[in-house]
């Protein structure tokens, strides 16, 4: 199982999504920014390091408020634990230094683009209410 630790980053009533690179493991599919637990590391931990690592921001675990953890098996390839977390602060301004693309949408543009299977439930829920909300 690969742990890992996915982020909504929220700015004027836009989310921050990210495309993956064109030739890798799910190529050109949308997602949340994020990325593998190291052994020994918390998800609150692992998010804060990989969004500095993916997008040049800072964040802290206390800034990070638990959505949600879901489970999925990818047909023919891996199953992920996914922990979800609201991002509520961060400094700095997201640069695009791991990814294809990565765009501020709102809430009622998540349909248009094509997301990860694992990520579904939550723009769903998302795209929705357009809030990010617990449950």
């Amino acid at each position: 199982m690969i742990r890992v630790a996915a982020g909504i980053l929220w700015r004027e009533n836009r989310l921050l999504i990210c495309q993956r690179r064109r030739g890798g493991p799910f190529s050109l599919r949308w997602e949340f920014p994020g990325g593998k637990l190291k052994p020994g590391e918390s998800a609150e931990s692992a998010l804060c390091r990989e969004l500095g690592e993916e997008l040049a921001v800072g964040a802290s675990p206390k800034e990070l408020r638990k959505l949600d953890v879901v489970r999925h098996r990818y047909p023919q390839g891996p199953e992920v634990e996914i922990h979800f977390f609201a991002v509520e602060g961060f400094s700095g301004e997201p640069e695009n230094l791991s990814f294809e693309a990565i765009a501020w949408v709102e809430p009622a543009e998540l349909g248009r683009y094509d997301f990860l299977e694992a990520d579904r439930p939550l723009v769903a829920r998302i795209a929705a209410r357009g809030v990010v909300s617990p449950e």
